[in-house]
């Protein structure tokens, strides 16, 4: 390995100066938005809360990083973009990660977060759904008049010989079929699942572990679950009616549906060869699947233009007016999915390289928590500004991606950004947004 230290690296020259380079900078670092992420871990106590509920059977006399410190610098690293273990056995000895997580000692090595995930259980994994719940249940001053649970599902490709990796048809590749719910912006649930199975599985299970929580905090809270037609399942519609939960949920398109609406759709079809413009209605009718109790309220959107019939069909229990509950509730599904994406392009979520499935799993998790954390960043600290809608990707190169000089020494330890960097504004914004 060459001496990257003190050998100097020429860039030709600048006039009459000559343009050199070394790394004797000192103690440097890459992620000044650190101090960002520790103020809003420090205010929900996220790290803390992890740490509580994972177990950990190493023995107190020989340990060197307590468990807390292990979470946060696992999730401050995803966060700044360290995907891989692997790139912290450089970051321990970043000084302003050292800082962040609390200690002006190396940090934990790559064995050593690697151990943390491949010891995870599924009670460590049920715990850490509750705390992305107890988060959210936290995060609310007032208590909310309505919650409307979104429930999405997604896929993580799979390249190795991974516990329970299946191929799956629709996606065309081996993965697992991870489900996720959201509460706006705020993830209550990320559950890892095999890809083989019903789209819908499990789901019955989590939303009613979601409802009970908010209504033991709010017990006047109205709560909405809305889904795409993966989701419409007897089990679940009866469940949310018995418990006065509302729902909104996608009806895959048959043969009988397609009866009911074609007077409709003969109508926009003539109207189009009048116009040539497309054509857009939305009514409702009753129906019932043969798999169903009894008949329903179903909520229709059709169009017809120069692709010809497009329709799309949602049941619910709701007493809106059909054009509202289609277009204004049912269309901001959409919310979710692009979370989905944040949580797995952004914060890595799709990292699932380790064989044990239930690592992977944890894995997930780290990722859904370092979302958690993101969001919060937004919610607390950003609000007006002009990253106030940005994702964790734009909200990682422009403000945690800062270069800063660190200087410690027994009194303080000084940090040191460039004076004329372009976020200044908005760093100082959310510094004193998270002020102790």
């Amino acid at each position: 390995m060459p001496n990257c230290t003190g050998q100097p690296m020429l860039f030709g020259r600048l006039g009459r100066c000559e343009i050199e380079a070394n790394f004797a900078g000192g103690a440097l670092s890459s992620d000044g938005g650190l101090m960002l992420l520790r103020q809003v871990d420090r205010r929900l106590g996220l790290s803390k809360a992890v740490a509580e509920v994972l177990h950990d059977p190493r023995d107190p006399e020989r340990i060197t990083h307590e468990l807390r410190d292990l979470v946060a610098q696992r999730l401050y690293g995803l966060c700044c973009g360290y995907e891989d273990l692997n790139d912290h056995g450089q970051l321990r000895q970043d000084p302003l990660m050292q800082t962040a997580v609390g200690t002006t000692a190396e940090l934990a090595s790559s064995p050593t977060l690697s151990r943390l995930e491949t010891r995870a259980t599924r009670s460590d994994i049920v715990a850490l759904n509750r705390v992305l719940v107890e988060q959210f249940v936290a995060s609310h001053r007032v208590a909310p008049k309505e919650l409307i649970l979104d429930v999405d599902a997604s896929d993580i490709p799979l390249h190795g010989e991974q516990e329970k990796g299946e191929f799956h048809a629709y996606y065309d590749h081996y993965c697992y079929l991870p489900l996720y719910v959201f509460a706006g912006q705020a993830m209550l649930a990320c559950v890892l699942r095999r890809s083989r199975i019903d789209g819908a599985k499990h789901v019955s299970a989590v939303i009613k572990l979601l409802v009970n929580r908010p209504r033991e905090a709010w017990s006047d809270v109205r709560i909405i679950v809305r889904g795409d037609s993966g989701f419409c399942r007897q089990r679940l519609i009866r469940w949310c009616e018995r418990r006065d939960v509302g729902y909104v949920v996608g009806v895959a398109r048959n043969a009988r549906l397609q009866r009911i609406v074609e007077g409709w759709e003969w109508l926009l079809e003539h109207r189009y060869t009048q116009t040539g413009t497309k054509q857009r209605l939305v009514r409702e009718f009753t129906y019932a699947a043969d798999s169903w109790d009894r008949e329903r309220r179903i909520v229709t959107r059709l169009e017809f233009g120069a692709q010809g019939n497009n329709p799309r069909f949602v049941v619910t229990n709701l007493d809106l007016p059909a054009p509202a509950l289609y277009d204004d509730l049912y269309c901001q599904r959409g919310e979710a999915e692009n979370r989905i994406k944040e949580t797995q392009l952004d914060l890595f979520g799709t990292r699932a390289s380790s064989h044990r499935f239930l690592a992977n799993w944890l894995r997930v998790m780290f990722a859904a928590l370092a979302y958690t954390l993101m969001h919060r960043l937004r919610a607390i600290a950003l609000t007006n500004t002009e990253l106030a809608r940005a994702t964790a990707a734009t909200i990682r190169v422009r403000l945690l991606k800062i270069g800063a000089a660190v200087i410690r020494n027994s009194r303080r330890v000084r940090i040191l950004f460039a004076s004329h960097h372009p976020m200044r504004e908005t760093f100082l914004i959310a510094a004193q947004a998270l002020a102790p």
